[in-house]
C-alpha cells in the first residue's frame, strides 16, 4: 500500500504517518526469527527481551507492523477464548479449562498494564462486555452462558431488561450478560507502539519482506533465508499464503463500519458510559464499541470465504456487507439512522478447523501461535508470554495450559472448504432470521456448529 491510513479507522487515527521500515536486503541470521509483526510476533519479542535481553531477535513482516488483524479489529481486548470452557473441560479436564480462562482474564489486564508502563497511548478503557439478548432463544443462550460461567468461575452475570438498558439502551432488549473482563482500545496505536518498544530494545524489524516458506531453522524470503535456531510463525489469517500451510488456518473476513463522532447527548441516550464493548446472542456475530473520540464502531461477520483461502485487498471492502452492518446497527440503535459513516474496512482473521487457538514449539525449533477466531488482542498477549517461556525453557504455569501443543486437523481440500464455509455462513444467517420470526431456537445452527467442530 502507499497510503496506510486507508487500512482502517485505527491507522487513520495514528499520530503520525506510517513510514515503512527498510526491507531485508540479504540473507541474515538471528537467535529467534519471528514471521509476522502483528500482535503475536510483537508480544513474543517483547517477552523474550524481558526473559533474555541478550537474544538477537529479528521480525520479518510482509507489509508494516500492525497491518493485519492487529490494526483492523474491533478494538476489543477480551477474556474470550474460541473454545467453550465446557468443551475444554471434556478435552483436558475441569481444572485445565479453568486455568486457561483464568489466564485469558489475566491477559486483559496485562495488556492494559503494558500500555501504561511503556507509555503507549492506546486509549485503553476497561469497561467490560455486555452481550444482549433480544429474543427468547437468545435469552435462553444467555442463561446457559451464565450457568457455564458459574461452573468455571468466569465472572459473568445475568442482567434483566432494565439493568441492560441502563448500560446499553438497544431495542427489544430482554436481558443480557455482563462481564467486567474486557477493555476497549485503539489497536493500531498499541501495535505500532509495541513495535517501537521492541525495536528500541534491539529487535530488528524488516518490513515489506514477504516470507514464502517456513522450515526448521529458516524463514525463506526472496532476498534469501533468515536463519535461526527458533523460527516463530505469527501469521494468523495470512498463514494460508505460506507454502504447505494453505489448509492450516482458514482466512475468514470480518468487516467494520465507524460513525462520525457522536454528540454527548446521543451517547447519554445510548449508554456505554464506561466504554463497554458489546455484542448479542445472534448466531452471525456482530460486535461494537464506543471509541475514545466518541464514535460508534460496529462490525460483524457476513463476508464470504474466498475459494482457495485467497486473501486480497479487494475483499476488505464489500459494499453489500457494509450496508447490512449499517442496517443491523440502526436496528439496535434507531437514533443512528442519520449519522454519517466515515470509515469502512475489514480484513481476514484466522480460524483453525476445530476453532481451537493454539501455541507451541516443536523439537525442530518451529514455534507457532494462532487460530484466535477474532479474539486475538488479548490471546496474542498470552501467546507471546507462553512462547517466551517455551523458547527460553522456563517451566511455568503458562506452558502447562491446555492450548499448548494442540494440533488442529487441516481444513478440507477445495472445493469442499469453500462449499462448507459459505454454506455455514448462509445457514447461520437463515437461523437468525428463523429465530426472529418464530421465537424458537434454531436446530440448523446447532447442526452447523457441530459440523464446524464447535
Amino acid at each position: 500500500m502507499t497510503d496506510y491510513r486507508a487500512v482502517s479507522l485505527w491507522f487513520d487515527g495514528l499520530d503520525r504517518p506510517v513510514v515503512p521500515r527498510p526491507k531485508l536486503t540479504a540473507p541474515t541470521s538471528a537467535d529467534v526469527a519471528i514471521v509476522g509483526a502483528g500482535f503475536t510476533g510483537l508480544w513474543t519479542a517483547y517477552y523474550l527481551q524481558q526473559a533474555d535481553p541478550s537474544l538477537d531477535i529479528t521480525i520479518i513482516e510482509a507489509e508494516v507492523a500492525g497491518f493485519g488483524a492487529s490494526g483492523r479489529n474491533g478494538g476489543w481486548c477480551s477474556a474470550l477464548y474460541p473454545v467453550h470452557a465446557s468443551t475444554l473441560a471434556k478435552e483436558s479436564g475441569h481444572e485445565a479449562a479453568r486455568a486457561q480462562y483464568a489466564a485469558m482474564r489475566a491477559s486483559v489486564y496485562e495488556v492494559a498494564d503494558v500500555a501504561e508502563r511503556e507509555n503507549i497511548a492506546a486509549d485503553v478503557a476497561v469497561g467490560g462486555t455486555i452481550t444482549l439478548a433480544r429474543s427468547e432463544p437468545q435469552l435462553s443462550r444467555a442463561r446457559a452462558d451464565v450457568a457455564e460461567a458459574a461452573e468455571f468461575d468466569l465472572d459473568v452475570t445475568l442482567l434483566d431488561a432494565d439493568a441492560t438498558r441502563a448500560r446499553l439502551n438497544a431495542t427489544d432488549v430482554l436481558g443480557a450478560t455482563y462481564t467486567p473482563h474486557c477493555a476497549a482500545l485503539q489497536p493500531a496505536k498499541l501495535a505500532r507502539g509495541l513495535a517501537e518498544v521492541v525495536e528500541s530494545r534491539g529487535a530488528r524489524i524488516s518490513e515489506g519482506t514477504p516470507v514464502a516458506r517456513i522450515e526448521p531453522q529458516a524463514a525463506l524470503t526472496d532476498r534469501g533465508p533468515v536463519r535461526a535456531p527458533i523460527v516463530v510463525r505469527a501469521t494468523e489469517g495470512y498463514t494460508a499464503r505460506l507454502q504447505g500451510l494453505r489448509r492450516a488456518i482458514a482466512p475468514v473476513y470480518s468487516l467494520i463500519i465507524a460513525t462520525e463522532p457522536l454528540p454527548q447527548t446521543l451517547w447519554d441516550e445510548i449508554g456505554l458510559a464506561e466504554r463497554e464493548t458489546f455484542t448479542d446472542f445472534r448466531h452471525l456475530i456482530i460486535y461494537g464499541q464506543r471509541t475514545a473520540d466518541g464514535r460508534m464502531i460496529f462490525g460483524g461477520r457476513g463476508a464470504p470465504y474466498h475459494f482457495g483461502s485467497r486473501i486480497s485487498q479487494r475483499f476488505d471492502r464489500v459494499d453489500t456487507v457494509f450496508e447490512l452492518l449499517r442496517h443491523a446497527m440502526i436496528e439496535l440503535f434507531p437514533k443512528l439512522a442519520d449519522v454519517a459513516i466515515t470509515h469502512r474496512w475489514g480484513g481476514p482473521l484466522g480460524i483453525a478447523r476445530d476453532w481451537h487457538a493454539s501455541v507451541g514449539l516443536d523439537d525442530s525449533g518451529l514455534a507457532w501461535a494462532g487460530g484466535y477466531v477474532g479474539d486475538g488482542v488479548s490471546t496474542t498477549n498470552l501467546a507471546g508470554r507462553t512462547l517466551a517461556d517455551l523458547i527460553t525453557k522456563a517451566d511455568s504455569e503458562l506452558t502447562r495450559l491446555p492450548w499448548v501443543g494442540h494440533r488442529s486437523r487441516p481444513w478440507e481440500p477445495e472445493p469442499l472448504r469453500w462449499i462448507g464455509a459459505n454454506a455455514g455462513l448462509r445457514a447461520m444467517t437463515l437461523a437468525d432470521a428463523a429465530e426472529a420470526r418464530g421465537g424458537k431456537a434454531s436446530r440448523t445452527a446447532k447442526v452447523v456448529n457441530a459440523m464446524m467442530g464447535r
